[in-house]
């Protein structure tokens, strides 16, 4: 007897059959068809009690459970085998909108585009900002400190959390949602759970942080020749626009080149690097535009186009966008999370590059990412392998790739979390005493390593 069939109708009595899917093979297949879950049973709880009372059920039993979002990870972060998968779908509600604290408080399962909405129509704004916002979790999106096309001005997830409610190992639950801006009452554990990757509890809902809506932008694409001189223009902005400049993203020629045909769209300018730049302003200005036009030109970036309209500036950032969709027309790739020192970033590239080419002369690089927080999504082809089998070689490119980063005294993980595909690579970017510690937190939380075993933190 397999596990789906031992367990389901004990299971079903806790979280009602109609939380059991009909057909959980969506639940069990990430989006990049690499991860597949194997003898599991996924389920669906409508609500945090029944999602305490299948933990509790979980723990008597010594099953484990998996968390999943939208399952729109790339690290086999939700991969099971032999488990629950706990998908959050099912709860998704918008709990609250508190408009005199600027606060928005959400179930976990809510797709982070509908929390955008909801803030929207309260003439409020959510900067979380990612590719897969139509379909992402805002549970997930915290369980992994997801950051985006915003960090820039407003931070990561774990800057927009204001309190969290979490369901823990033993089927207790932590709350505390209510927007207290100042609490300085001992540890503040909701940064525990933050990034944690469901590995210590499941996130069951979220009070998060609103800001005024942007009531002025101007955008502009940028060519230069290399990485140093978008470093230095960033650094300038930065100090000229202060909290204004919201994004300054950084495109390579062949990423754009690729973006440019999916999306049968005109380059808008031609350069070896480009970089996309937005202000923004709480306050109407009809000269943003004109302001930013002309302090590129003053300081010799003449290589530039303004968005004189809105569809321009959509155009602008369909091309930023889309080039993670166009990268598909290429076949299977071996991506790269990484982010190092902003000062670092034309080091590594230019670092990463010889010694990639050294060994692979035929492999193709698509390099973009946040520039403003030094994040980079950096991905490799090899031309002659367009499918799964382009993974014989992940080993040793990720060798390359991360030691690289480390060089440039980086990180493995920027956005995308550890999961299991980067978890034996911890050790590298994490001491000892610091690896102690949070196993350590993992024990005394989940002494029976039931919370999404195997991911995370290396074998002990």
């Amino acid at each position: 007897m397999n596990f789906k069939e031992k367990w389901q109708s004990q299971i079903a009595q806790i979280v009602s059959p109609s939380n059991l899917p009909t057909d959980p093979s969506p639940f069990l297949l990430d989006q990049r068809k690499r991860y597949t879950s194997e003898n599991c049973l996924v389920v669906q709880p409508d609500s945090v009690e029944k999602i305490q009372n299948l933990v509790r059920f979980c723990a008597e039993h010594r099953l484990p459970i998996v968390p999943q979002g939208g399952n729109t990870g790339l690290v086999g972060g939700s991969l099971a085998n032999g488990a629950i998968v706990l998908n959050m779908s099912k709860l998704n509600r918008i709990r609250e909108i508190n408009l005199a604290d600027n606060s928005l408080t959400a179930d976990a399962g809510c797709i982070l585009q509908d929390i955008q909405a909801a803030a929207q129509q309260a003439n409020r704004f959510f900067p979380l900002s990612l590719a897969s916002e139509g379909s992402c979790q805002i549970g997930g999106n915290i369980a992994c400190n997801a950051g985006g096309l915003n960090v820039l001005r407003y931070g990561t997830m774990r800057d927009l959390v204001i309190g969290l409610e979490v369901v823990l190992p033993n089927g207790e639950i932590v709350s505390h949602l209510q927007p207290l801006h100042k609490n300085t009452t001992a540890y503040e554990l909701k940064h525990l759970f933050i990034g944690s990757e469901g590995t210590l509890g499941i996130i069951t809902g979220a009070t998060l942080k609103l800001f005024a809506p942007p009531q002025a932008q101007a955008t502009a694409w940028v060519g230069v020749n290399d990485i140093q001189a978008a470093v230095q223009l960033l650094s300038q902005m930065k100090n000229h626009f202060a909290e204004r400049l919201c994004s300054f993203e950084l495109i390579s020629e062949f990423a754009l080149k690729l973006s440019a045909q999916y999306s049968n769209l005109a380059q808008p300018v031609q350069a070896a690097w480009h970089v996309l730049i937005e202000l923004t302003d709480s306050l109407p200005r009809d000269d943003l535009g004109d302001v930013l036009a002309q302090y590129l030109y003053e300081n010799g970036y003449e290589n530039s186009v303004l968005a004189q309209s809105e569809q321009t500036r959509r155009d602008f950032w369909a091309l930023r966008e889309n080039i993670s969709a166009s990268q598909r027309v290429l076949g299977a790739n071996i991506k790269h999370d990484i982010a190092v020192p902003i000062a670092k970033v034309a080091d590594f590239v230019a670092d990463c590059e010889r010694d990639l080419w050294q060994h692979y002369p035929q492999i193709q690089l698509v390099v973009f990412g946040h520039l403003g927080d030094g994040s980079l999504h950096y991905n490799t082809f090899f031309p002659e392998v367009l499918n799964n089998d382009v993974y014989q070689f992940e080993d040793a490119v990720n060798a390359i790739v991360y030691e690289n980063v480390l060089k440039n005294q980086g990180t493995i993980a920027a956005e995308h979390g550890i999961g299991s595909l980067k978890r034996h690579w911890l050790p590298r970017v994490r001491s000892a005493d610091e690896i102690a510690l949070m196993w350590a937190i993992k024990r005394q939380l989940d002494p029976h390593h039931l919370f999404n075993p195997n991911k995370l933190l290396p074998e002990n």
